[in-house]
């Protein structure tokens, strides 16, 4: 009932503990502290490079390099470098998403196209020319309602699958579903009908 108190170790000893396992285990520190001086000048370097040509040709390069990168990850859709609007993972559910369904807005440019070269044809004094302009305003309206459909769509599938939709990710989808479908960049990696779940 009334048995010792079992000893408690003192600091030292726990630290001398711990040494005795760092020397053990060889993660001891084995190399003296760098001097100041020495790592000041290690960490200078020129504000202005000595070779300015050399500097010049190196960025040149880096620059050339990254755009390469960044263009073959618009055709492969690798996240790592890709532009920034276009990444993230709600910014690929919603290009999925839109590359996956029709949209009347991948055609508005060829109606727009379309009525511009009919226009120059017929004469401004004919009614075919208003039936034309009625012709171009309906599909136009198709295209806004088609549009305001896909962004309702979209921002309830987002809010399903993540909880919260990033800002500017609706507008987005909305913007690319109005792009023809072979001109998208980054390229479509579903085909039609493949929605992502």
């Amino acid at each position: 009932m009334f048995g010792r108190k079992k000893e408690e170790p003192s600091a030292q000893d726990v630290v001398d503990q711990a040494h005795a396992a760092a020397q053990e285990s060889g993660a001891g520190k084995g190399t003296p502290t760098p001097k100041r001086k020495d790592q000041e000048a290690a960490r200078k370097r020129p504000l202005v490079p000595t070779d300015r040509k050399a500097s010049k040709e190196a960025e040149r390069v880096a620059i050339q390099d990254q755009r390469q990168k960044m263009r073959q990850a618009l055709d492969t859709g690798d996240e790592k470098y890709l532009p920034l609007r276009d990444k993230g993972p709600q910014k690929r559910y919603a290009r999925d998403y839109v590359d996956a369904r029709f949209s009347l807005g991948e055609y508005l440019m060829f109606g727009a196209l379309l009525f511009v070269v009919i226009s120059l044809i017929i004469p401004s004094s004919s009614d075919q020319l208003s039936y034309v302009l009625i012709g171009f305003w309906v599909m136009f309206l198709a295209v806004f309602v088609d549009v305001f459909i896909l962004s309702r769509k979209l921002r309830k599938r987002l809010l399903d699958k993540f909880g919260e939709v990033e800002r500017g990710t609706v507008w987005y989808g909305s913007m690319r579903s109005l792009q023809f479908r072979k001109l998208r960049l980054p390229k479509p990696l579903v085909k039609r009908g493949e929605f992502p779940s």
